[in-house]
């Protein structure tokens, strides 16, 4: 059987209105149209759908059986196009994003709102995850985008520059290192330093080189958080990354630029390779990367001295804990 949407859509017309003229109006179509769209039905079915008669035209038995179910058909591919139409107009649509548990309490609440007063039908999930595990969960179908910093390629993953800022050393108003406008790295030696542990401290221990030597890690946690929290208290100061700002300033901190060298993070927009995004998903990944290089745009500066990379690509380098 070779029947299409059109034979279908002209014999519920033909059914509802009971006349040919009216169902051709109806569908914008001549009745000689409409009437050979019935006869390539009836020809495709093998069976009579609509007695005629000089005087009346009315459905048959089959017809009047048939009728419900290609009516039912109709509905549910209209209501399907018509969802196909309101995603790609983003009247509708879900994202899924994972990002890393400080950007998730920090930079992404803000972004995630300001999108949707923009478009108020698409629904942003916000899954917060340890860094290591934000691109799992991309080329497990998890999420439709995440968020990372910089880490060895993977073919599956395609990785767009979301920002590259530098470390910030952060502290309490009241300490004496916050009355200077930038600190350099040996500043930090003989104050308490509240730094996260595993490849974070390995990395930024490789990236400084010599001037690592200058000072000492009181103590190492797994969430920037922690760390912040542990500075509001007293305990020491800590060094991040400047999109944390929000935070930093709940706890009544204070940052200032580290110099001397200058050491930077990149982190990137992911996606799958080989997964085309939805409309929506499409929408706020080019919301999020304007949105975020707008405001991360004034912590962004031209270092002096930038560390050396430790002899690795740029681009090849493991996952940062807890960033």
């Amino acid at each position: 059987m070779n029947v299409t949407l059109r034979q279908l859509r002209a014999f519920v017309a033909v059914a509802r209105a009971g006349s040919f003229t009216l169902a051709a109006e109806s569908l914008f179509v001549t009745q000689s149209a409409l009437s050979g769209s019935i006869r390539e039905l009836e020809q495709s079915l093998g069976l009579r759908l609509i007695d005629r008669s000089t005087r009346r035209m009315q459905l048959s038995d089959v017809g009047r059986d048939l009728l419900p179910l290609v009516d039912k058909i109709l509905h549910d591919l209209d209501g399907a196009l018509n969802e196909v139409v309101n995603l790609k107009a983003l009247k509708r649509g879900t994202v899924r994003v994972a990002a890393p548990q400080l950007m998730a309490c920090t930079l992404l609440p803000e972004v995630i709102s300001a999108f949707a007063a923009q478009q108020p039908g698409i629904r942003i999930g916000l899954v917060d995850s340890p860094v290591e595990n934000v691109a799992a969960r991309v080329l497990s179908g998890e999420v439709d985008l995440g968020i990372g910093p910089e880490r060895d390629p993977n073919p599956h993953v395609e990785a767009t520059t979301l920002f590259e800022l530098p470390f910030m050393a952060v502290m309490p108003a009241g300490h004496a290192l916050a009355r200077r406008t930038s600190l350099r790295w040996r500043d930090l030696g003989g104050f308490p330093l509240i730094t996260l542990g595993g490849p974070f401290a390995e990395r930024l221990a490789a990236d400084l080189h010599a001037a690592a030597r200058d000072f000492s890690v009181e103590s190492k946690v797994s969430f920037m958080s922690t760390a912040l929290s542990m500075v509001h208290a007293g305990m020491g100061i800590t060094v991040c990354i400047p999109y944390a700002e929000s935070l930093v300033r709940l706890y009544r901190l204070v940052m200032r630029p580290l110099v001397d060298p200058v050491v930077t993070r990149r982190f990137f927009v992911l996606g799958r390779s080989d997964r085309s995004l939805s409309p929506a998903a499409q929408a706020f990944r080019g919301f999020l990367i304007g949105e975020i290089q707008k405001r991360t745009g004034s912590w962004a500066h031209s270092p002096r001295r930038r560390a050396p990379r430790a002899g690795r690509p740029r681009d090849a380098h493991a996952p940062e804990h807890g960033a």
